[in-house]
């Protein structure tokens, strides 16, 4: 078990690394921001990474405060299903209510993958070429869609 400072260092060591992986990955080299992740100019919808115990995510998570807002954008989004997978590694897991650690009810779109822990440093490579991978894709897929699901 990590002590509170402990967990919190090597979550910072984690992120720096994975950034540092970001900068010399060849396709995300010349880019000017390396993730859009909350910049989407789609209200309420994020990119996220998160990497837990139990594997990594890459998420495409609709978060509007208005609940008739946040299924509609949902919705919105399940029309463009087919752009959204294309050239993932597997299926996207839809999930209409995700209930964040803090209670708030979310949607969310996203690919896992389970079996490695962000605890053991030698799990680490997975995570990043995972999320990297992963995020470039699902990132490539929503600004094909961007434009057609803003309010």
């Amino acid at each position: 078990m990590y002590s509170k400072d402990e967990l919190k260092n090597l979550k910072r060591e984690f992120w720096e690394s994975f950034a540092a992986f970001c900068e010399v990955q060849p396709k995300l080299k010349n880019r000017r921001k390396i993730w859009m992740l909350y910049n989407t100019k789609v209200k309420g919808v994020e990119l996220k990474f998160d990497a837990t115990r139990e594997g990594a995510f890459v998420i495409l998570e609709v978060n509007h405060r208005n609940e008739d807002d946040r299924l509609a954008m949902f919705e919105k989004l399940t029309w463009y299903k087919e752009s959204l997978e294309k050239n993932m590694d597997s299926e996207l897991i839809w999930d209409i209510c995700y209930i964040r650690e803090t209670g708030k009810q979310v949607s969310r779109i996203y690919v896992e993958k389970r079996g490695i822990d962000f605890h053991r440093r030698q799990d680490w490579g997975e995570f990043f070429t995972f999320m990297a991978e992963q995020m470039y894709r699902l990132e490539h897929n929503f600004k094909s869609i961007a434009e057609y699901i803003k309010e």
